[in-house]
């Protein structure tokens, strides 16, 4: 009668065990990544500063593929619309995954006339690109770092554009 009384406990026993580390792999395969993978600081500071940049972009293209006198200007709009657009889409679902809350904010898109909104990009694109490869080379976290060199690369092309089309209108 013992035996089968420890037997029935070492059952019961292992039972416990085997739900309790079943518990725990569910909870581990149920968590979302972003409690999973904490991104530090300056990844976080990254990925806010990039979501507002990218929104004054798409807003200044608007206002230049609508309002700019020169065709190459309008072309240059329309393209900032794009790219940036397809960048932030980009980098919200990287901010999904790791829990991270960007701005929503949109920024109103306002400039003087074709060669001030160049001028812009060009300050702006050069600040940008610093940026963006600084978190590429030193960034902590490997999707972020993906989307930085990533999009360092279109922000380079934009920067050697918005240069070219400065230059004409000078």
């Amino acid at each position: 009668m013992t035996k089968i009384r420890i037997v029935s406990q070492l059952c019961i026993l292992a039972l416990v065990i085997g739900a309790i580390s079943l518990a725990g792999t569910v909870r581990a395969e149920t968590t979302p990544t972003a409690t999973r993978s904490s991104l530090s600081a300056k990844d976080k500071t990254f990925m806010k500063k990039a979501a507002k940049g990218g929104m004054m972009e798409v807003a200044m293209g608007k206002v230049a593929e609508q309002n700019a006198q020169s065709d190459d200007v309008k072309s240059f709009g329309k393209r900032m619309v794009t790219d940036h657009s397809k960048a932030n889409d980009e980098l919200k679902s990287i901010a999904s995954k790791k829990g991270v809350q960007l701005p929503t904010k949109e920024h109103s898109g306002k400039w003087t006339s074709d060669k001030a909104y160049m001028d812009m990009m060009v300050e702006d694109h050069e600040k940008d690109l610093a940026e963006f490869k600084e978190e590429a080379s030193n960034g902590s976290d490997p999707d972020v770092k993906k989307f930085a060199d990533d999009t360092a690369k279109m922000v380079q092309e934009h920067l050697d554009l918005a240069k070219e089309i400065q230059g004409k209108l000078k």
